[in-house]
């Protein structure tokens, strides 16, 4: 389904940087995450439900944790590579990603994490062309952060299936560029 505001694939447990939500900082707090919120030009926004039963929409990823005691240094930047295309979108999870080593790449770090899902931008100036498509994935690193990241910042390790067991990104692919139609 596409949407400005939507549902992602199954809910998770996380902590939220209560500087974000509250008058008064209190730490991370807990929260269930339900869903997604997207603006053109802004980070993705996360929907998440409080202890107290209070919805709270549109929480900036770099305000998600998932313990109470996550990386501490953890900027806008790092949590996301670029702002959201437009208001549409579908959101789906690979089921064949879950469980498997993801390894992210940007603003200058490496690292490690799980995949939780992935949304795709449909409908805006940029996904029509090939060059400018993205998909952006969820994912929920070692470090107990959150960080959403195209495709191309991204490898991941199937163990009966990889070769690549040092996870070194290539540098042999190309950038798809053509549009094919059958008519």
């Amino acid at each position: 389904m596409n949407h400005l505001i939507g549902a992602i694939p199954r809910h998770h447990y996380i902590f939220i940087d209560s500087e974000f939500t509250h008058q008064k900082s209190i730490g991370f707090i807990p929260a269930v995450w339900i869903g997604v919120v997207s603006f053109h030009g802004r980070m993705w926004g996360c929907t998440v439900m409080l202890e107290s039963g209070a919805i709270y929409r549109n929480l900036p990823p770099h305000a998600v944790a998932f313990s109470d005691n996550p990386e501490k240094q953890w900027t806008n930047k790092d949590a996301q590579a670029w702002d959201c295309y437009g208001e549409t979108f579908s959101c789906m999870e690979y089921s064949y990603l879950s469980g498997l080593d993801v390894k992210a790449r940007w603003n200058g770090w490496e690292k490690m994490g799980d995949y939780l899902f992935t949304v795709a931008p449909i409908g805006d100036g940029y996904s029509s062309y090939p060059e400018q498509a993205k998909e952006f994935s969820f994912i929920k690193l070692k470090n107990n952060r959150l960080t959403i990241q195209p495709t191309n910042h991204l490898l991941y390790r199937d163990r009966s299936f990889t070769r690549n067991k040092d996870m070194t990104f290539p540098t042999e692919l190309k950038r798809q560029m053509d549009v094919w139609s059958c008519e």
